[in-house]
């Protein structure tokens, strides 16, 4: 296929009746809704159908290269493992604490190949944050990298090993005794047959898969349960993303008959966020993507990388891409392979567009909007759409629906803000064991997201601020994302956040901090000055502190403004509610 097709073209293309992208009305949970109909029935379904991708190399960590053949024959020991030695069944829970490594993968596909439900949680928190997400699940089995497991193991007691917890399988765990409770990875795979069985082919599309921990950033984390429906429709998704963009490009997709792809992906956010599992592991395991792990962000390795490994594709959060594209080295890197660069999860500055195309003229741009109730991807911006709307979060894809509300849940018109909410077969069924934070934010088929935002005349997202975060000063309410945005519009900022400074009058007032530039310089009262000439009076920062090093993120790439909060005032504890990230 020479010619290039409009999206409208390429959508068309794709969607009809007996085409791969078909589209059908479903009930799920007594709610009608729009589904892919080719999507895989489950996650072991996805699984088997990857054997066919053979030796070719599916995680790659430093010098290490599991092939998909390897990465099966793991997966079905663990998988008998799991079922013989620890007597998991379906719907027994078994946690996954490590950080990005091949066998955080192994353990994925095995747990959900034999119908039990992953919990993946953030390798990133104290042991009592562990405790607490292993005992809400319930798990039967922990397995966990060799510093979760020695942060776990003088909590046993706490854990119930020897009692309702089954064992713990420690990977990569020198230095960590083996005894009746804990075994090592390589023992518990050695011990299982060459070629035990491994899918259990009673599993439907709406038994639970797994348990996502959300950032408990207002109280103790929940567990969002999601389902192989969930997720293999973002798989199907992420699969239609791809083949528009092929389409657009003047390539035919192999889904119409053209040549298989050999993408390679850099994966700079953590398995155990949605966006590393839904929309990177899950989807490459179905496409065939060789995956390139990094053992912790950095944009001048991450550079390398895609020099060496030919990547052709980077997913994260937008302060990573600006990061690489800001690097004083980016110059001195081949960057020719790179073909599509992702972003989301937080507003992208203003310029991450502009920089793209000045330096990757070849490149795809995407940002994206989804969440962890919604497995991830509800709407996407590429193409001629990214460049007319930089800031915006794009079209629902096809199988969504969107709509804003206000605060008594009635539906507002195009244009108003209000609170994003989402409907489609991505979304999850719950929180476990939470009924009423379940009914609060599922409501009659609906996720509320807690997001605030805006539909365009065109049905395009337009995203805001948290409710959560937003500043109230004076009884004015200030957009987050909006300060942000003037703030980065300065050429010597990097990053910018924005947080709530306590006033006995006001509630609070608007305060900030930058990360700068390499290689520039700029001061608070310049940065004042650049946003009074930008915003309303009520929401220009009256105090700003100037950073030289990255602010602190969270695992999935966030920005932790709690800590920014507790760092520029240390009185956290005197914020009014609602006023923190």
């Amino acid at each position: 296929m020479a010619r290039r097709l409009s999206r409208a073209e390429a959508h068309a293309s794709l969607v009809g009746a007996g085409l791969p992208f078909e589209l059908e009305e479903i009930e799920v949970r007594g709610v009608v809704t729009r589904a892919w109909k080719n999507a895989p029935r489950s996650l072991a379904a996805v699984l088997a159908a990857s054997a066919a991708h053979g030796e070719r190399a599916f995680l790659v960590l430093d010098d290490e290269r599991l092939s998909y053949a390897a990465h099966h024959r793991q997966v079905y020991r663990l998988a008998q493992a799991l079922r013989e030695r620890y007597g998991v069944r379906r719907g027994d829970r078994v946690a996954i604490a490590m950080r990005n490594l091949p066998e955080w993968s192994v353990a994925f596909w095995a747990v959900t190949g034999i119908g039990a439900i992953a919990v993946p949680l953030n390798a990133w928190s104290t042991a009592r944050e562990l405790v607490h997400c292993v005992n809400d699940s319930g798990a039967e089995v922990v397995v966990a990298d060799g510093k979760r497991a020695a942060l776990l193991a003088p909590c046993r007691r706490d854990l119930g090993l020897r009692g309702g917890l089954r064992g713990m399988i420690v990977v990569r765990g020198e230095g960590i005794a083996r005894d009746g409770d804990i075994a090592l990875w390589e023992d518990v795979l050695a011990a299982a047959d060459d070629d035990p069985p491994l899918l259990d082919a009673q599993i439907e599309p709406d038994d639970d898969a797994t348990i996502f921990y959300t950032s408990g950033t207002t109280g103790a984390p929940k567990g969002a349960v999601g389902t192989h429906r969930n997720i293999c429709s973002n798989i199907m998704t992420v699969a239609y993303r791809g083949a528009i963009k092929q389409l657009c490009r003047g390539v035919t997709p192999v889904c119409l008959g053209g040549p298989a792809p050999h993408p390679t992906t850099l994966v700079p956010v953590p398995f155990f966020h949605v966006t590393g599992c839904h929309s990177i592991l899950t989807p490459a395991c179905h496409g065939g993507t060789t995956l390139i792990l990094m053992h912790r962000w950095d944009p001048e390795r991450a550079l390398a990388l895609i020099g060496r490994e030919r990547i052709t594709n980077v997913t994260g959060v937008p302060g990573m891409v600006l990061q690489m594209l800001e690097s004083p080295s980016f110059a001195d890197h081949d960057t020719a392979s790179l073909m599509s660069l992702g972003y989301g999860g937080t507003p992208p500055p203003p310029r991450l567009l502009e920089r793209i195309s000045a330096l990757l003229p070849q490149v795809d741009a995407e940002n994206g909007y989804g969440l962890t109730e919604a497995s991830s991807l509800v709407s996407y911006n590429a193409g001629e759409s990214c460049r007319r709307h930089p800031d915006g979060a794009g079209a629902p894809v096809p199988t969504c629906d969107i709509r804003i509300v206000d605060e008594h849940g009635a539906a507002l018109p195009r244009g108003a803000r209000g609170e994003v909410c989402v409907r489609g077969p991505n979304i999850v069924r719950g929180y476990w064991n939470q009924p009423e934070a379940s009914a609060e934010t599922f409501r009659d088929g609906w996720l509320h997201t807690g997001d605030i935002g805006r539909l365009d005349e065109d049905g395009h997202l337009f995203l805001l601020d948290r409710a959560k975060d937003m500043l109230i000063r004076g009884g004015e309410n200030v957009y987050c994302v909006e300060v942000e945005n003037a703030l980065c519009s300065h050429p010597a900022v990097m990053e910018a956040a924005v947080i709530g400074k306590p006033h006995p009058v006001l509630g609070q007032e608007v305060a900030a901090v930058v990360q700068v530039t390499p290689g520039r310089a700029v001061g608070e009262a310049a940065l004042i000055e650049h946003c009074r000439a930008r915003l309303a009076a009520f929401k220009v920062p009256v105090a700003i502190e100037v950073r030289n090093a990255p602010l602190p993120v969270s695992a999935s790439g966030k920005v932790l403004k709690r800590q920014l909060q507790d760092e520029m005032f240390a009185l956290s504890d005197a914020l009014p509610a609602g006023s923190g990230g």
